[in-house]
């Protein structure tokens, strides 16, 4: 097969395509991780975290894929045999679930209804199992709040309002790896405790960095906590955070790309960020509903801005059609995931994204969809491109030039 020409489109929900003002800041000499020069660099990216975290309160970054990020939220604050209530909304929730086992937890995989993959979580179902638990054996509630694999956004705010509605001490625990830097998302406000996040989606940057952002009682938590920690311990962190060290060696260059991210995202503004993903996603939208086909999530309220996860006709795989725009558009698409694979394949809009990347992106889809003969309707790019010119003129009106 040629090279082909131009840059490959890789429009999965992550890794995310890296822009270029971060390539450049990671293409810099190491330098000593315990000299000044670093220390500046590390009390610079941990104090610059909380503004996209939304929290004043510290966050814990660790060398590794957000699955680390999972195992450190719960080693730092649970014991052997704890019971832990998660909420099925994905192929995510099942493999933190799956850790919570292996870490020798208790978990209880709560879902509601007969395709609990198309909702988000159910703050209502919450409730009520956290009332049922009037012996307070749960210790910690785990929820995934953008589900990569179904492009479901659960509502952290009222799951929050549920807990303290069942006046449960239970700890709140949140996956947003996949929406930080994308969607709006409110650690201190929407009374979390711990927040797992990772470097690869939003955040434009390569895999390799993961975060806990965590409460105080969090904090508290892990002085009765009993699994074993030391790669994984806050404590060990956190002293020598507080002067912009760490306590083994962290990853150096991918913190200047961080620090260029950080520096992209206030430079546009977290509002106008939130706002640019809700409109491509949306736009989105348009296009999947002018093919005629189904979306993933059912909850008009949990469509996830970062990512749309489209359901193939019957007896069509996804597999196949996303293999047709791979080898004639040198686009990557994602794929279907545990229970939705072959039925499912998803469409990343988040990052370093704009308006014509993501015309380009739904060009690539609606003529997969004709090579590979997928039963679908044209102007499905037509309908987004309206959609986001009409979006324009709403925000800017009287700029655009009319005959007269």
């Amino acid at each position: 097969m040629p090279t082909p020409a131009g840059r490959h489109f890789l429009q999965i929900p992550g890794p995310t395509n890296v822009p270029d003002r971060v390539l450049r800041a990671i293409d810099r000499p190491t330098i000593d991780h315990r000299g000044p020069e670093f220390q500046r660099l590390g009390q610079e990216v941990l104090e610059g975290l909380k503004a996209v975290f939304q929290t004043r309160q510290p966050v814990i970054m660790f060398p590794a894929s957000g699955t680390g990020a999972w195992e450190a939220a719960l080693v730092n604050t649970l014991s052997a045999g704890d019971r832990v209530l998660m909420y099925e909304t994905g192929q995510f929730a099942s493999l933190w679930k799956a850790m919570a086992e292996r870490l020798g937890l208790a978990p209880e995989f709560l879902a509601v209804g007969d395709d609990p993959w198309r909702r988000g979580a159910d703050p209502q179902a919450i409730e009520a199992r956290l009332a049922q638990d009037t012996a307070r054996e749960i210790k910690a509630v785990c929820v995934v709040h953008n589900e990569t694999s179904t492009g479901v956004t659960s509502r952290i705010a009222e799951v929050r309002r549920a807990i303290d509605r069942a006046g449960h001490p239970a700890l709140l625990m949140v996956d947003t790896i996949s929406g930080l830097g994308s969607v709006d998302y409110r650690h201190d406000e929407w009374g979390v405790d711990v927040t797992v996040a990772g470097s690869q989606k939003g955040l434009m940057l390569p895999p390799g960095l993961s975060f806990n952002a965590v409460s105080e009682k969090a904090l508290a938590a892990t002085r009765s906590s009993r699994l074993p920690r030391s790669f994984w311990s806050w404590q060990e962190m956190l002293g020598p955070n507080r002067n912009g060290f760490f306590p083994y060696t962290p990853s150096t260059n991918l913190m200047y790309g961080l620090r260029e991210a950080l520096a992209m995202l206030q430079e546009e503004g977290l509002a106008n960020v939130f706002a640019r993903h809700q409109r491509h996603a949306e736009a989105t939208r348009r296009a999947v509903r002018a093919w005629g086909l189904e979306i993933q999530c059912l909850d008009e309220a949990e469509h996830s801005p970062a990512l749309t996860a489209v359901r193939m006709p019957e007896g069509w795989d996804e597999a196949a059609y996303r293999k047709v725009v791979l080898e004639h558009f040198d686009m990557s698409l994602g794929s279907g995931l545990g229970k939705v694979a072959g039925k499912v394949f998803r469409i990343g809009h988040l990052g370093d994204f704009n308006d014509l990347t993501l015309i380009a992106t739904l060009a690539g889809c609606e003529m997969g969809l004709a090579l590979a003969g997928v039963p679908h309707r044209p102007g499905g790019v037509a309908a987004a491109m309206n959609w986001l010119a009409d979006a324009h003129r709403a925000a800017s009106p009287g700029t655009f030039v009319t005959r007269s």
